[in-house]
This record gives structure tokens, C-alpha cells and sequence, in this order.
């Protein structure tokens, strides 16, 4: 029996339903969106909804059996122990919230999808990295926009009047949306040389550090496929091992029947 299961819950069609189910869920809860879906479809989304709860309830029960204790160390398995578990909160007076968190549930991809795995640990592994570029430039952030609020702050309050708007209008600049006609241009009508602010600026936020994260993670997901394939090689290797020793075993047994024979 406990074999079984375990065959089950791991074979490739079952993985593949549970994903399919995954999204047609976020296929209907965006239809739902819709108020015309929602009057003429409602009594379907509604049982379709039940039906992938009781699927992915069944499913984690299966999983905890199989598991058991190893089940809750895996941190993909609790995320989908939680996903579930929020899923079967009723959606009552209190409980709203829980309704519009059912949505998490198309995250269950993540566990699903090999490839989408990969990417979301080599995100996790540079968490230091990352924080590490992003204090950087908080405090680059910081200091220009101080300069910038006592700069233009007087002239254009809209965008540097204070602090936080200085902040705001600087990550603005930084994604490059109408930073030039919008904001820059009728600035350098009032201040000529505000080029030498905001282009060391955007040179420095977006061109580099920007492109310093960009490569944290094409990094990692490099060193993830180097051991996924040092992996892969070992396992080989110790196939072939494997299938050397059985050939040696298999000639020596040869070797035996031959002698037997002779001396019959």
C-alpha cells in the first residue's frame, strides 16, 4: 500500500494533473474578475473551486503519509501545506481576507515547476548579496535625495518639495519613465546644469547597480547548473562503476561454467 502511493504521488501524470489544476484554478479565478462570468458561471467556479481543494487537500495528505517527519523539513512542502491550509479557512464574516488570499495558490507553480524551482533558489541563495547592493543604494538614494530637495525643492515641490517626494520622483529617474521630458528638461529650463545631477545619477542607479543585481543571479543560476551537472556526472560515473563491476562479475561466473565444463 505504501509503496503504491508513494508511486503515485510521484509519477509524472499525477505532478502534470496537479499542475493542470493549478492553472485552470487561476484560469477561473481570473474569470471571476469578470461580473458577467461571476453572475452566469458562479455556481461553477464555486464547485470547480471545491474540487481543487478537496485535489490538493488530498494531495498533502498522501504527501504527509509518504513523507511523514521528512515532509515538514522540506521548506517546498511546508509552502504548500500553508497555501492549502489557507485555502480550507472558510471564507465567512472575519475570514474574508482568506478569500482574496486563495490566489496564492497559482504560486504552487513554484513547487510544481522544476525550472520555476531553480530560479526561486538561486533568488533565495543571493539574498546576502542582493541586500547587500540594495544598502548601497538606499544610501545613494539617500544623499542625492537630500541634494535634490534642497537643490529644486523650492522651484518644483511637486517632485523634490520634501524627502519622500524627492525619493519617489528620484525612483522614477531611476526606471527611466519620462525622466528626460518630464521631469528633467523643464528643470534644466529653470537650472541649465542640471544635466551634472541626474545623469551621474542615472548612470550610477540604473546602468550599474542595477545591473550588479542582474548578475548576482546570473551567477548563481550559473553555479546551480555547474552542480547540477557535477551531480549528474557523479551519478553516471557510479552507474558506470556499477555496470563495470557487474561485467567483471558476469565474465568470472563465464570463466567458472567453462572450468565446470572441462572438467565434466
Amino acid at each position: 500500500m505504501y509503496q503504491t502511493i508513494k508511486a503515485f504521488i510521484t509519477h509524472k501524470n499525477f505532478q502534470n494533473f496537479i499542475m493542470m489544476l493549478i492553472i485552470l484554478n487561476g484560469i477561473t479565478m481570473g474569470l471571476e474578475t469578470s461580473k458577467e462570468y461571476a453572475s452566469n458561471y458562479g455556481g461553477f467556479f464555486d464547485l470547480f473551486n471545491a474540487f481543487v481543494v478537496t485535489a490538493f487537500t488530498i494531495e498533502i495528505i498522501l504527501r504527509i503519509y509518504v513523507h511523514k517527519a521528512a515532509f515538514f523539513k522540506d521548506p517546498w512542502s511546508i509552502f504548500d501545506f500553508v497555501i492549502v491550509a489557507m485555502s480550507l479557512v472558510p471564507a465567512s464574516a472575519g475570514f474574508e481576507i482568506f478569500r482574496i488570499l486563495r490566489v496564492l495558490r497559482l504560486f504552487r507553480l513554484m513547487t510544481v515547476v522544476p525550472q520555476m524551482r531553480k530560479i526561486i533558489s538561486a533568488l533565495l541563495s543571493v539574498i546576502p548579496g542582493i541586500a547587500s547592493i540594495a544598502a548601497l543604494l538606499s544610501l545613494f538614494f539617500y544623499i542625492f535625495a537630500i541634494m535634490s530637495t534642497q537643490l529644486y525643492g523650492e522651484k518644483f515641490p511637486q517632485w523634490f518639495g520634501t524627502l519622500g517626494e524627492s525619493f519617489y520622483t528620484l525612483f522614477q529617474i531611476m526606471t527611466l519613465e519620462s525622466w528626460s521630458m518630464g521631469i528633467v528638461r523643464p528643470i534644466m529650463e529653470v537650472h541649465p546644469l542640471a544635466w551634472v545631477f541626474f545623469v551621474p545619477f542615472i548612470f550610477f542607479s540604473t546602468f550599474i547597480i542595477v545591473n550588479l543585481i542582474i548578475a548576482i543571479v546570473v551567477d548563481a543560476m550559473n553555479e546551480m547548473n555547474a552542480e547540477e551537472e557535477e551531480h549528474l556526472t557523479e551519478e553516471i560515473q557510479s552507474s558506470d562503476a556499477h555496470i563495470s563491476k557487474e561485467l567483471q562479475n558476469l565474465k568470472m561466473e563465464i570463466q567458472e561454467l567453462k572450468l565446470l565444463l572441462q572438467n565434466k
